[in-house]
C-alpha cells in the first residue's frame, strides 16, 4: 500500500486529478453550510432532529446533512439521480430514445442532455414545494422570516441553482478528476458523518451504555460485513465466447475466446434505494397526520422491528432487482451482438437459444445478487433494533460507500498499470517509468 502510494505520488497527471478531485468535493461541503437566505436554520435543524429515520433522513444522508440547515445545496444531487433514473427506464418505453441510446457516444450525449434539462426542472419543481412547505409551517412554525412571492422565488432560484452547481462539480471531477463526479459527491455526502459517528460511539462507551467489549465486536462484525460486500461487488459470472477465423482481405483472422461478464450485482444500489424510499414514505406520512388509526397501522406494520417490515423490505429488493437488471440487460439484444461479430457461445446455437442461455443465467445470478442486497441491508438495521447495536449507518450507505470505493481504486490502478507502474491495492516497487 505504502509502495502505491508513492508511485501515485511519482505520476505528475494522476497526482493533479486527485488534487483536482479534492479541490472540487471541499468546494462542494463548503457550499453545504451556506444557509438559503430568510430562513431560520434552528427551526430546520429542531425538525430534521424529530424526522430521523423518515424519508427527511434518507434525503439529508444523500445532501450530506445540507438539508438539515437548508443550505444552498439542499437538494443535493437528488434531483440529478432522479432523472438519470427516469431516462433509463424511458429507454425501454420510448423507441426514440432506444435508438439513441444505441448510436454510441453522440446518442449517450444526446441523453445526458435531456438529462441535465430534466433535472432542472426537477429541481425547480421541489424547491417550490419546499417554499410553501416552508410557509406553511411544515418545517416547523418561524422557518421563514418574510413569507410571499419573493421568497419563494428566491428559494426557488438559490435551489435549483445550488443543485445545477453541484450537477456541474460531479462533471468537471468525471472529466478531470478521478472517479465518477456525481458518485464521488455522494461518496462524499455519506462519509462526512463518520467523525460524529464515531464520537457518539465514544460517548456510549464513556457513559457504560455500550461495553468495550461490544466496540471490539462491532468493529470486527463491520470489517467482516465491508469485506463481504467486496467479494460480492467484485464477483462475475464469464460467459464464454468464441470468435470463429474469418479472413479480412488477403488476411486470415484467428478466432479466439472472450468472456461476456455478469456482475453479481447487475443493478448496483438502486433496488435498495428504491425499497427504503417506498418504507419511508408511510413513515414520512405519519409524521403529518394525527390520526390514530394510521398512527396505529404504522406502528404494528411498518415498525423496522417487525418481520412483516423486514419481509416486505426484502420482497421490494428482490424486485427491484430483477426489474431494473431487466432494464440494464436484455438477452435478446447481448445474443444478437454477439451473433453479430461471428461469434458463438460453445454448446449453444445463436440467436434464440443464446438469448434464453444469458436469460437463465442473468435469472439466477440476479437472485444471488438479490439475496445478498436484502442480507446485507436488513441485517444492520435488525441488530440495531433488536439489540442496540449503535449501527449509524445503513446498508444503503455502505453499498455505495464501498461501490465508489472500488470503483476509483480501479481506476488509480488503471492510471498506475498503464504507465508500468506496480498497482495501488498491491503497491511494491517501480517496474519501471515511461512518461508522467
Amino acid at each position: 500500500m505504502i509502495g502505491g502510494v508513492q508511485n501515485i505520488a511519482r505520476i505528475t497527471e494522476l497526482r493533479q486529478r486527485i488534487l483536482f478531485t479534492f479541490a472540487m468535493l471541499a468546494v462542494y461541503r463548503l457550499g453545504a453550510f451556506i444557509v438559503t437566505p430568510g430562513i431560520n436554520s434552528e427551526v430546520i435543524k429542531s425538525f430534521f432532529e424529530q424526522m430521523a429515520g423518515t424519508m427527511f433522513g434518507l434525503f439529508s444522508m444523500f445532501s450530506g446533512g445540507a438539508l438539515e440547515q437548508l443550505s444552498i445545496f439542499s437538494l443535493g444531487i437528488m434531483p440529478y439521480i432522479s432523472a438519470s433514473i427516469i431516462f433509463q427506464l424511458l429507454t425501454v418505453v420510448i423507441p426514440q430514445l432506444e435508438t439513441l441510446k444505441k448510436e454510441g457516444e453522440q446518442g449517450r450525449k444526446k441523453i445526458n442532455q435531456y438529462t441535465r434539462y430534466a433535472t432542472i426542472g426537477l429541481a425547480m419543481f421541489q424547491s417550490f414545494l419546499i417554499a410553501m412547505a416552508l410557509e406553511n409551517g411544515s418545517f416547523g412554525e418561524g422557518a421563514v422570516m418574510e413569507p410571499g412571492w419573493s421568497f419563494r422565488f428566491m428559494c426557488m432560484v438559490t435551489l435549483t441553482t445550488g443543485t445545477a452547481f453541484i450537477m456541474w462539480l460531479g462533471e468537471q471531477i468525471t472529466e478531470r478528476g478521478i472517479g465518477n463526479g456525481i458518485s464521488m459527491i455522494i461518496f462524499t455526502s455519506i462519509i462526512i458523518a463518520i467523525p460524529s459517528a464515531i464520537g457518539q460511539l465514544l460517548q456510549l462507551i464513556r457513559t457504560d451504555q455500550f461495553t468495550l467489549l461490544g466496540t471490539l465486536l462491532l468493529m470486527a462484525f463491520a470489517v467482516a460485513v465491508i469485506g463481504f460486500v467486496v467479494v460480492v461487488e467484485r464477483g462475475q459470472r464469464r460467459i464464454p465466447v468464441q470468435h470463429a477465423r474469418r479472413v479480412v482481405g488477403r488476411r486470415v483472422q484467428q478466432g479466439g475466446m472472450s468472456y461476456f461478464p455478469l456482475r453479481v450485482n447487475t443493478a448496483g444500489v438502486i433496488p435498495a434505494i428504491f425499497a427504503s424510499s417506498l418504507l419511508m414514505f408511510p413513515l414520512t406520512i405519519g409524521q403529518f397526520t394525527d390520526s390514530p388509526q394510521i398512527q396505529g397501522f404504522i406502528d404494528v406494520y411498518l415498525n423496522p422491528a417487525s418481520i412483516l417490515y423486514q419481509l416486505v423490505y426484502i420482497s421490494l429488493i428482490v424486485f427491484f432487482c430483477y426489474f431494473y437488471t431487466a432494464i440494464m440487460i436484455d438477452p435478446k439484444d447481448v445474443a444478437e451482438n454477439i451473433k453479430k461479430s461471428g461469434a458463438y457461445i460453445p454448446g449453444i446455437r445463436p440467436g434464440k437459444k443464446t438469448a434464453e442461455h444469458i436469460d437463465r443465467i442473468l435469472t439466477r445470478i440476479t437472485m444471488i445478487g438479490a439475496l445478498y442486497m436484502s442480507a446485507v441491508c436488513v441485517l444492520p438495521t435488525m441488530l440495531a433494533v433488536r439489540y442496540g447495536v449503535p449501527f449509524y449507518f445503513g446498508g444503503t450507505a455502505l453499498l455505495i460507500v464501498v461501490g465508489v470505493g472500488l470503483d476509483t481504486i480501479g481506476q488509480i490502478e488503471a492510471h498506475l498499470v498503464s504507465r508500468q507502474y506496480e498497482g495501488f491495492a498491491s503497491g511494491g516497487r517501480t517496474r519501471g517509468r515511461i512518461g508522467r
